[in-house]
């Protein structure tokens, strides 16, 4: 009398089972996601491109040495002719340059730890991304079970409806309209397959391995206690919003050093060389002097530029408070979202509950004589709709959860608490943000190429 949810039970049960047999958790598909992300290594490699920025800052105001080497040749009408070689190390340093260079080292900082929170909101889109392939998996996987279950069931109802129209008990109408729900059913199957091959190659592709048997979700995690408290939250610490911070800041120092290239730069120099002449003899020359210089005409080009500068620091702001507003946005969908799914879940339980009322009443009547085959096959398809949404709303509260987190800016690993070694953007920059050559700068900088496997 109640095969069918037996049957369901059965294989829910069988799916709870076998998870810790395979125990593939949450946690477990959020650390294969964050150790094989390319997209993770491409920004961690563009990080280290913003931290060569700063080293670039830093060399551009220290001395600079250039070894020349030349040869000529003189001929003259009278036959006279020579050949000069020349070897001369040549040094130069800006010694004042008005504040541009402290201006610039100080704007790559700032692009800097740009970038970096650019890279958090890359590690927040990884892993939901892998919390999506997760949940697809275990909602095919159980859909797959149902739509089992349900053809299963339905060959015992084209069983029971054959051997009552050998009795007499019923037509043959009866028998086709179980043959074309069997037919149907195994159409159902076989998409939800098909659903499911999919969702395992998206997980394979989030996380760099294909899933084993997933265990059950863990409890949902806590956001906030409010909506307000989650924006205050997400406007704090989202990383968009920091990292279009850190992009005004260094916008602004960029336009101050734009500024500051009309007071020109006072730079000294300095020369050794040797000279050989086939006519005038070897002669050692050293020169020293300090030169000033500035612009005075450039045909409108410093003005350009300084406006230039100016229109994109304005377009920055314009842009951090555009931000502001898309996650304060974000934060408010995200939260509705979780409400909706709230009540999606009581809803669908009682559909459930429903469902599976009608249906054992639609089989008792069925017993009796009073209700036909086609009700009984109707009570099971709304029993498996009822069985299938609740399975995607409980799947949807899941992901609406951690949507929220994500708009809030907390969907890290640091946050989540998942205890792995994460990538550490201050080895590389304090190795290299005083521009090291050869030094123990330089060997720590060695050390750090090592340990991400860029050597």
């Amino acid at each position: 009398m109640k095969r069918f949810l037996k049957s369901v039970a059965v294989a829910s049960t069988l799916l709870a089972l076998a998870a810790p047999l395979q125990a593939q958790s949450l946690a477990d598909t959020l650390i294969a996601a964050y150790r094989n992300s390319n997209l993770l290594e491409q920004n961690r490699a563009l990080l280290r491109v913003a931290d060569e920025d700063v080293a670039i800052a830093v060399a551009q105001m220290r001395p600079v040495l250039n070894f020349v080497a030349d040869a000529q040749q003189r001929f003259t009408s009278g036959g006279q002719n020579s050949l000069t070689l020349g070897f001369n190390l040549a040094a130069e340093i800006t010694i004042i340059d008005f504040g541009r260079g402290r201006l610039a080292q100080e704007a790559a900082k700032a692009q800097v730890l740009a970038t970096r929170h650019a890279l958090v909101d890359v590690e927040q889109r990884v892993l939901l991304s892998a919390i999506s392939a997760y949940l697809d998996v275990r909602t095919a996987a159980e859909a797959v079970a149902l739509r089992q279950a349900t053809q299963r069931v339905i060959t015992q109802e084209l069983n029971a409806a054959r051997e009552r129209f050998e009795l007499g008990e019923v037509t043959r109408t009866d028998v086709a309209l179980a043959e074309a729900r069997l037919a149907a059913a195994r159409s159902l199957l076989a998409a939800a397959e098909g659903d499911l091959a999919a969702a395992r190659e998206a997980y394979k592709f989030a996380t760099g391995s294909t899933p084993g048997q997933l265990s059950p979700p863990p409890a949902l995690p806590r956001t906030a206690a409010n909506l307000q408290t989650a924006q205050d939250i997400a406007r704090r610490s989202h990383p968009s919003v920091l990292q279009v911070q850190h992009e005004v800041t260094a916008a602004e120092l960029n336009a101050e050093r734009v500024f500051a290239q009309r007071h020109g730069s006072v730079t000294g120099s300095a020369s050794l060389g040797q000279q050989f002449g086939s006519t005038t003899g070897d002669s050692t020359t050293a020169t020293a002097g300090i030169r000033y210089a500035r612009p005075i005409y450039q045909g409108g080009q410093l003005n350009a530029l300084h406006r230039q500068a100016n229109a994109r620091r304005d377009a920055v702001r314009a842009g951090l408070h555009q931000t502001v507003a898309q996650v304060l946005q974000n934060v408010s969908v995200a939260w509705a979202n979780v409400d909706v799914s709230t009540a999606r879940i009581a809803a669908s339980q009682q559909q459930v509950r429903a469902a599976q009322t009608a249906f054992e009443g639609t089989r008792e009547e069925a017993r009796l004589g009073a209700r036909t085959t086609l009700d009984v096959l109707n009570a099971e398809t709304d029993l498996l709709d009822a069985r299938t949404q609740l399975l995607q709303a409980q799947a949807a509260q899941q992901l609406t959860t951690y949507n929220l987190l994500a708009a809030m800016g907390l969907l890290t690993v640091d946050h989540l608490g998942l205890g792995i070694p994460t990538y550490d953007a201050e080895a590389y920059y304090n190795a290299v943000r005083n521009a090291p050559v050869s030094s123990p700068q330089g060997e720590a900088l060695d050390r750090v190429l090592r340990s991400i496997g860029r050597q």
